[in-house]
């Protein structure tokens, strides 16, 4: 019934709920006592299980499928905050340019307003294609 993953709530996999459902003290399956063999074999048998990649036990295998998930979990939340590191560097770099380019140009407007020699140019034309008549 254990080996089988028909494990009562609240209990797990292992010799101490095999005696509670025989209704048998625990201390009877260890050493030369009358059940010796019998917790051996059972405890021979999960970990055939076990090895084999199946797990009897329900709590055991929820217990490794959420440390698989947390893992999963704990490398996404890594690479999101990598995204935001470098992505809030990036935001730092632009405000930099923007702020050193807007000023140049109070520079040059300033350079322009005293009288320098920089001569502004028109504004270009647009050429309008017509049909021909």
């Amino acid at each position: 019934m254990l080996l089988r993953g028909e494990v009562p709530p609240g209990r797990k996999c292992d010799v101490k709920t095999l005696a509670q459902e025989a209704r048998v003290d625990r201390t009877a399956f260890y050493g030369t006592r009358p059940y010796g063999h019998l917790r051996a074999e059972f405890e021979r048998r999960l970990l055939a299980l076990q090895q084999a990649g199946e797990t009897s036990d329900p709590r055991e295998a929820q217990i490794a499928r959420l440390k698989i998930e947390n893992a999963k979990l704990k490398e996404r939340l890594a690479k999101a905050e990598q995204a935001n590191t470098e992505l809030t560097d990036f935001r730092e770099q632009a405000l930099a340019r923007l702020a050193a380019q807007h000023e140049e140009i109070i520079r040059l407007r300033e350079a322009s307003a005293a009288g320098t020699r920089i001569a502004r140019l028109p504004a270009p034309r647009t050429q309008v294609i017509g049909t021909c008549s």
